[in-house]
């Protein structure tokens, strides 16, 4: 079929067959679609939607149009992905920690995006640390060790790489379809056995509502599980920070601080280990969550978790005593300053989203993809809501490149927090599962 013929069934409202599908994803991968083609198709998607059906279909053929690995391991091989928050890193933690669990992670992540940090900012805080090896080096590390956290190469789903530049730029970002298959299409060409997604809800999230969260959810779970891998979601709560810390180096040091015991944030806990029962389930490791739960627990409080979080550092080329000496090796920022809020009382809400852009205003995220990144910058020490402060208690520290940043930084993350005089009421950390 032509281009304008598929262009055309879909901005009628009719379904796309497989043939057609196909015929784009391969138009994406060689060229044969324009960029204006590739719009005008996202955009009538955009607007029109697709079944189910044609979901699965544009999620496998994007799977397939690079390389797809395969695996011969003891175990089961597993991956989960978030839909994006402030001070998520759960990956850091929940790779080794399912890799003690028996699990082979090759873990496929993505960079900061809009007001959320991205994984892969995170461990290039960590000198040495290949996050773009070879699929070599990504077969042997989680062969060896059990898990490799990398960022999509070039033989992975390359039709996902040039339909979501043009969609950043077309308004089409936040189709449900498109954002199923982008999505999926990576994480299936890792080759898994099962799934586990971490789709957030809140102010610092893209989702907002619970509504939202739970139809990107299930679009997500029914499209994987028909393109045969086993997935179930978990709705979670971004109306604060998940960890204490925002900002790249601050967010591995914090994860380390999880993975040796040294200090353990509960939300950032809770969800990690919430999120590993589901994938231990799924995979067929344990029984169900509950038991997948407590074996997460346990590689993390026996410090198997944490070895091989240091091992797997090693393997890709950053320093062997990392969790040892994460001062030495992680950059600090010359100006670090506490936060204090003028009014007493509780914190009542925080507006997650504006941290999470002061952090980029520090220059610790992206506002066009060619910026650097300072990963040295962002916050730590951040108060949960229903804590208690006065003007002599910190309810953040900021750590910037120079005094005037700090002070923007400092105004920003004030303005963010709502401070009542009665405590707020507890949210629920995890809201619903979809499976």
């Amino acid at each position: 079929m032509l281009p304008a013929e598929i262009i055309a069934l879909k901005r009628d409202g009719r379904p796309l067959p497989p043939e057609a599908i196909a015929a784009f994803v391969q138009g994406l991968v060689d060229d044969s679609f324009s960029e204006g083609q590739v719009a005008a198709l996202a955009m009538a998607i955009y607007l029109n939607g697709m079944s189910a059906e044609e979901r699965v279909s544009l999620t496998t053929a994007m799977r397939d149009s690079g390389t797809v690995l395969e695996w011969d391991l003891p175990g089961p091989v597993i991956d989960k992905h978030s839909t994006g928050g402030v001070g998520d890193n759960v990956s850091l933690i929940l790779a080794p920690a399912l890799a003690a669990c028996g699990a082979f992670v090759p873990m496929i992540s993505g960079r900061g995006l809009g007001h959320t940090g991205g994984t892969l900012d995170k461990f290039d805080a960590i000198p040495g640390y290949r996050t773009s090896p070879d699929l070599d080096l990504l077969r042997r590390v989680t062969a060896d060790i059990g898990c490799a956290i990398i960022g999509q190469t070039a033989d992975v789903a390359p039709a996902d790489k040039r339909l979501y530049a043009i969609r950043d730029v077309t308004g089409t970002v936040e189709s449900v379809d498109l954002i199923t298959a982008s999505i999926l299409s990576k994480k299936l060409a890792a080759g898994l056995d099962a799934l586990v997604l971490d789709v957030k809800l809140g102010s610092g999230a893209f989702m907002k509502s619970l509504d939202e969260a739970r139809v990107l959810a299930q679009a997500l779970v029914q499209v994987a599980n028909d393109a045969g891998c086993r997935t179930s979601a978990l709705l979670t709560d971004m109306n604060e920070p998940l960890a204490s810390a925002a900002g790249n180096a601050l967010e591995v040091r914090n994860a380390i601080d999880l993975l040796t015991g040294s200090e353990i944030d509960s939300r950032l806990w809770d969800v990690t280990i919430a999120l590993g029962g589901e994938a231990l389930a799924a995979a067929g490791l344990k029984a169900n969550a509950e038991e997948g739960a407590s074996a997460m627990a346990d590689a993390l409080q026996s410090g198997r978790a944490a070895e091989i979080f240091g091992r797997m550092v090693a393997a890709l080329g950053g320093p062997a005593d990392i969790l040892s000496r994460p001062q030495f090796h992680l950059p600090e920022a010359p100006v670090i300053e506490e936060i204090y809020h003028g009014d007493e009382g509780f914190i009542e809400a925080m507006d997650t989203r504006a941290i999470g852009i002061a952090v980029i205003g520090l220059g610790g995220g992206r506002r066009k993809a060619s910026d650097k990144v300072d990963y040295r910058v962002g916050f730590d020490w951040i108060s949960a809501t229903g804590r208690h402060v006065d003007r002599e208690v910190p309810i953040a520290r900021v750590h910037a490149a120079s005094p005037e940043a700090a002070t923007l930084a400092r105004r920003a993350f004030i303005d963010a927090v709502t401070v009542s005089q009665t405590p707020a009421e507890e949210r629920p950390l995890v809201l619903e599962r979809i499976g």
